[in-house]
């Protein structure tokens, strides 16, 4: 069985729809597939990996016989995997359509669909840059290539605007192009890095640069991405969380409405009181059978206790009742 195990992440990992596969294959095998062993893949949009990659490794270590095969693709390709049978997990921005629900249906399989976060998209910079705020307007105009250098926006020598998003078909991409820029086309200055990581690199190295990511990328909960499983279970027997920080070597611009004076950063509270302008759900979709390892780990992921997990990434849970806390 375990040969079977690997030679399917393999196989997985290999194909030209699953570039960013990230099964373990790293235990003695599934005993039989039910909701807390076997083996199960999971097609997930690349901006929601930091999210995900915790929920797996706690749900891994408290069913050691789970083996959940996540793989980080662009958001067209995880419904694809879903509709087409590679995946009976997709981790994405929106729902299936009613065509998409439909194809399912005549092929037998039944889509649960719950929302089980809200992602806001953050705006990092090199902590060079002397900016510390942009209104929707101004990343409109950046992205269409109306505003082409810093100058335009505060005195600086910084020069040209680069914008850097994670890669193309990106639903960062999508999302930016749907709430900014109404039709038109990017500007000729904005570019893919191909990983979120990337996108960090890029600012980092670049005073000129402007990144484009996910909140939970920048949440400084994410070392929690470095406790052990066991650590990390402890976390969550906590009576309660600590207010979310960002991480160091960016810097995360305020984001203010067209209307407004007021700027405020992707901090949790902002997201859910809706002060925050940029922000999406996160929905997961489950295509499994009853009893089966896909409907276990939806189930422990729309679970209070993942959740609360959820909450430590720095994205807003759906339904864990959230604590307001006063913001510096």
């Amino acid at each position: 069985m375990k040969k079977l195990v690997l030679i399917l992440v393999s196989a997985l990992c290999i194909g030209s729809l699953m570039p960013g596969c990230k099964g373990k294959g790293k235990k003695e095998g599934p005993k039989g597939n039910t909701s807390t062993s076997g083996v199960v893949v999971m097609a997930c949009d690349a901006s929601f990996e930091s999210v995900m990659e915790q929920e797996i490794d706690v749900f891994e270590y408290v069913y050691p016989n789970a083996n959940i095969l996540s793989y980080y693709l662009d958001e067209k390709s995880c419904v694809d995997s879903l509709l087409f049978g590679n995946a009976r997990l997709a981790v994405v921005s929106h729902e299936l359509t009613k065509e998409q629900t439909d194809f399912l249906k005549d092929k037998r399989h039944f889509a649960k669909t719950k929302k089980i976060a809200v992602d806001a998209v953050a705006v990092i910079v090199n902590p060079e840059n002397p900016v510390e705020n942009l209104s929707m307007k101004d990343l409109s105009e950046i992205l269409s290539g109306k505003i082409i250098n810093w100058n335009d926006i505060y005195p600086s020598k910084l020069g040209k605007i680069q914008v850097v998003f994670d890669h193309n078909g990106s639903s960062v991409v999508k999302y930016m192009a749907d709430s900014l820029l109404n039709g038109e086309k990017f500007a000729d200055n904005v570019y893919a890095a191909e990983s979120m990581r990337g996108v960090f690199d890029a600012v980092k190295e670049r005073r000129n640069a402007i990144g484009l990511v996910g909140v939970s990328w920048i949440s400084t909960d994410l070392k929690t991405s470095e406790l052990t499983s066991e650590e990390r279970i402890k976390t969550l027997e906590a009576d309660d969380t600590t207010a979310t920080t960002f991480v160091e070597g960016v810097k995360v611009l305020g984001m203010r409405r067209d209307n407004s004076t007021i700027a405020y950063k992707p901090y949790q509270a902002y997201i859910f009181d809706g002060s925050y302008p940029m922000y999406r759900p996160i929905y997961m979709i489950n295509t499994g059978a009853s009893g089966s390892l896909a409907n276990g780990f939806f189930a422990f992921v729309t679970s209070f206790r993942g959740q609360k997990l959820m909450m430590s990434t720095g994205v807003l849970p759906a339904t864990v009742h959230h604590r307001m806390v006063s913001i510096d």
